[in-house]
């Protein structure tokens, strides 16, 4: 019996999320928000705390600078149940931080890399990371120090027999290079939104980026929003309708947490359908309260938002 359902290896800050915001922002001027919330950020970190919480045995590998918000950041996890034995840290930088300026609908997001940049593959525990039946990474744009690497670190852990997932997330050059192509081969299930399946595959087409994308990977799973979720996997193409909410608060970390409510089902064996249908109802969960993780976090509220939106209609 492996150690960990799942290992993750990424980078660990905090969101800072500004609501209630004049629609322009004038230069040399104090401007207001009605609210904010301070809360764990980062798509690494996000998806180990939802997967944790839906009851998955994490292990999580991470840099954090020896300072208040990393300490932070890491009792999160530590709360959920994940194994942060590993998280190493650094006293020459600071933790990074996510700022995100929220509209009604849409959002600016500044990040301070910090820490997120410094992870690199010497401080990956390679024993560690395969003492689990799977393996996800995040955010392959922000791991500058890991990115180079990820080929061969995919294929070490290929070789160890784990499943591997990748959400590559945005880029923030918005250039979609480094490698990333060369990574696709050695993972089982990409995990893309919309706007990334298309810029990774160089086409403005959804339909034909998934047709590119899954001659690079096995299975394809795009996170549609509002539209839910498709998945194509080899000639099968399964869609899977959103579930309907009366009130969002935001969509910070949805994508993030509809990784960990698919990736959940995934190692369980479950089917496509079911992982899909749980990747959206853990994305919806996330859009109820602020950040990624808060929902999760309020363990009577989890259960009964699961119980209650989790039939299929």
């Amino acid at each position: 019996m492996p150690r960990f359902d799942v290992t993750i290896a990424g980078e660990l800050n905090l969101d800072l999320i500004l609501y209630g915001l004049p629609g322009e922002l004038p230069a040399e001027r104090e401007l207001l928000a009605e609210r904010m919330v301070l809360t764990l950020g980062s798509s690494s970190a996000i998806v180990a705390h939802n997967l944790a919480t839906l009851g998955s045995r994490v292990g999580f590998i991470s840099c954090i600078g020896d300072d208040q918000m990393g300490q932070d950041a890491l009792s999160r996890l530590t709360a959920a149940g994940i194994d942060v034995s590993c998280v190493r840290r650094t006293a020459t930088e600071q933790t990074g931080i996510s700022i995100i300026l929220q509209r009604e609908k849409w959002r600016t997001i500044l990040t301070y890399p910090g820490t997120i940049f410094s992870l690199t593959p010497a401080q990956l525990d390679l024993d560690y990371l395969c003492s689990a039946k799977h393996f996800h990474l995040c955010s392959f744009y922000l791991q500058r120090g890991l990115q180079a690497s990820v080929p061969d670190l995919f294929r070490k852990l290929k070789t160890a027999g784990l499943t591997i997932s990748m959400d590559s997330n945005d880029d923030p050059e918005d250039r979609w290079e480094g490698g990333i192509r060369d990574a696709l081969p050695y993972v089982d299930v990409f995990l893309p939104n919309e706007r990334e399946a298309r810029r990774i595959a160089g086409t403005d087409d959804i339909d034909r980026a998934i047709e590119t994308l899954s001659r690079l990977v096995p299975l394809v799973v795009v996170k549609r929003g509002a539209e839910g979720a498709t998945a194509r996997r080899g000639k099968e193409t399964v869609a899977a309708p959103a579930i309907r909410l009366k009130k969002v608060v935001d969509a910070v970390g949805a994508g993030d947490s509809f990784d960990a409510g698919f990736i959940h089902e995934f190692v369980r064996g479950s089917s496509l359908l079911d992982c899909l249908h749980a990747g959206n109802l853990a994305g919806a969960l996330s859009t109820t309260r602020p950040g990624g993780t808060e929902a999760f976090r309020d363990r009577e509220y989890r259960e009964r938002f699961m119980k209650e939106c989790g039939v299929r209609k």
